[in-house]
């Protein structure tokens, strides 16, 4: 089970693992704690009045066609989407919102997909959120009280019966370690790398990452996959942007993973992993 704040997280966090995941027969849930009814529209071949006025049922039309493309089963928690507020100082967020709601209530729809799914391993964000969106944030922190809750029968009643998810991993995918192998490699091909402003951002941090990577993933073959499900997402991904400027042979040789930290686990594993059914794997065999 993977969980997102809005649809196209999916496509740009974890995608290519959950696409070699189901190509192997697991059964992979993707849960969308939000419509993202106030993202920005990224592409501006999609900036049209049509589509700003039905901006939700627009990014549900995407998600669709995302799940589809991937392979994945996916569900929405129903919360409305944050925004992401900016300004000096920054503005209140809007009453309603998602990351404006109390952690019980947040958590209760998650809990009950845990226990209807019965997922053995669980992805979401670290506590920042990977970035600092309060969408972000609160899909952390209703993912990690779903993870220690969904097996206690006295906690939230009234969601199904009581399952225990066995890994929790943090998403990793942009590493200072991963950035600095891509830089590396587009130079060495001759080409114009666009991560000068991150590696300037990694050297003015000058500290050691929190979570350092326990799991690398790897899933190459599966990042054209990847990329047709982010450009399903025709609101926010702009195919001339970002995502796609460094070509798929480079990606697949100076960084064939996806990554992630292992944040919980109920099972015995052995670190670093390339695996997330790391000793879950032996423990159903068993």
């Amino acid at each position: 089970m993977a969980v997102h704040a809005h649809p196209d997280d999916e496509s740009s966090k974890g995608a290519a693992t959950m696409a070699r995941y189901v190509a192997e027969g697991v059964e992979v849930l993707v849960v969308t704690c939000t419509g993202g009814e106030r993202g920005d529209i990224l592409n501006p071949a999609m900036d049209r009045p049509e589509v700003k006025a039905d901006i939700g049922k627009v990014r549900e039309q995407e998600m669709a066609r995302a799940r589809e493309i991937l392979g994945v089963e996916q569900r929405w928690l129903g919360f409305v989407d944050s925004g992401f507020p900016e300004g000096d100082p920054l503005p209140p967020l809007p009453e309603g919102c998602f990351a404006l709601e109390a952690l019980e209530t947040a958590s209760a729809p998650l809990v009950a997909a845990v226990r209807d799914f019965r997922p053995h391993v669980m992805l979401t964000y670290d506590e920042r959120g990977g970035y600092p969106h309060p969408d972000h944030v609160k899909c952390h922190e209703v993912s990690v009280e779903a993870f220690e809750a969904a097996g206690d029968p006295e906690r939230y009643p009234g969601t199904g019966e009581p399952w225990q998810p066995l890994k929790l991993y943090y998403h990793m995918g942009f590493s200072r370690e991963r950035t600095v192998a891509l830089h590396s490699a587009m130079q060495k091909a001759g080409l114009e790398s666009p991560y000068d402003e991150w590696l300037k951002r990694f050297e003015e941090e000058d500290e050691a990452p929190k979570w350092p990577l326990t799991t690398r993933v790897p899933c190459a073959e599966h990042f054209e996959t990847r990329d047709r499900a982010l450009l399903a997402h025709a609101t926010q991904i702009d195919p001339d942007g970002f995502w796609f400027v460094v070509p798929l042979d480079v990606q697949r040789e100076a960084w064939p993973t996806e990554d992630y930290h292992l944040a919980r686990s109920l099972v015995d594993t052995e670190l670093p992993e390339d695996d997330l059914f790391t000793g879950i794997r032996e423990k159903v065999c068993l």
